[in-house]
């Protein structure tokens, strides 16, 4: 493996499309006529007026591009912090990672870490300047300490000796970061406004995120243990972090359908449970699995379907 191939192989593209599946869902919900009606439900927080078409879409190409940032800072941190703390040794079950085998060296991992860091940075401040422009000072500095705060998750999810991730609060962060604030968040970057009914979406992607990261979790439940990495799985024992990745699977989808009750104006908004069949799969593999480490090739089917749930009920809403 040459170093140009270690750095994609660091950068996981498997995740990538999880991770802007919330900015897909924020920004299709912007043409939602139900939203923008003069609900109790919508809160105006701003003038949101009408936008430039220029201003949406480099709004929505800016927050994709802040997003995929964060997604890659997020895995090269991770790839150095279980490098250096010896997580990923040789018990191991997934893909071999860059530090691990030698092929990226840990001062070359931390350049990579300060320069993904910077760059997407630059993209947050471009998107916070697009949106709000000079005239909303507090809202574009609410963005900006979200933003710093967002990078700073995605290094500390395994870096350094405070490491959340090995206190069992990745969850917690994952459906925080890749739900509410990706979805909400986006949504207001176009709206200028607050919408209950944008929490149920976001709900349902942060969830499914956290089922990833679960099924993650359960498969390197072995080798975390060992490794004194306290997941939440290791806490919970893998009888129960089963039950778990059931019930937040079972939630995402009723808080959805949620959605889609108070929302629906034709058969187009139920698109996304095409996406349904896959995830009802999906249990019945994990069920039926034993042996957790069997696990991994689940990781990227549920990935990819909640792109693909994010896709279709952005054509509901759209279309």
């Amino acid at each position: 493996m040459n170093k140009l191939k270690a750095w994609i192989s660091a950068a996981r593209l498997r995740t990538l499309p999880l991770s802007i599946s919330g900015i897909i869902v924020g920004s299709s919900m912007f043409n939602n006529s139900i939203l923008f009606s003069d609900s109790s439900l919508n809160y105006a927080i701003g003038s949101g007026g009408k936008r430039l078409l220029f201003s949406e879409t480099a709004i929505f190409w800016l927050a994709i591009a802040t997003t995929l940032g964060l997604q890659i800072l997020s895995n090269f941190a991770n790839d150095y912090g279980d490098g250096v703390k010896g997580t990923d040794n040789e018990d191991r079950v997934g893909p071999t990672r860059a530090l691990q085998s030698g092929m990226i060296s840990k001062k070359e991992m931390l350049i990579g870490i300060i320069a993904t860091a910077l760059i997407t940075l630059s993209f947050a401040i471009a998107l916070i300047y697009i949106s709000f422009g000079r005239d909303n000072f507090y809202y574009s500095l609410f963005f900006f300490i979200l933003g710093l705060g967002a990078i700073v998750a995605a290094i500390k999810y395994t870096m350094g000796n405070s490491a959340y991730g090995y206190k069992g609060l990745g969850d917690i962060f994952v459906f925080i970061f890749f739900g509410l604030v990706s979805v909400v968040g986006c949504y207001f970057l176009f709206t200028k406004e607050l919408n209950v009914l944008v929490f149920l979406p976001a709900i349902t992607i942060g969830l499914l995120s956290t089922a990833v990261l679960n099924l993650n979790n359960m498969r390197d439940h072995d080798g975390d243990k060992k490794a004194q990495k306290n997941t939440l799985v290791v806490k919970l024992g893998i009888h129960t972090a089963r039950k778990y990745h059931f019930s937040i699977l079972l939630m995402a989808m009723v808080s959805i359908l949620v959605f889609a009750y108070f929302t629906y104006e034709n058969v187009m908004n139920l698109l996304f449970l095409i996406a349904f069949v896959p995830l009802f799969v999906h249990i019945k593999k994990v069920y039926q699995t034993k042996n957790t480490q069997l696990l991994d090739p689940e990781l990227k089917k549920v990935a990819l379907t909640t792109f693909l749930l994010s896709i279709l009920f952005s054509l509901g809403q759209i279309l």
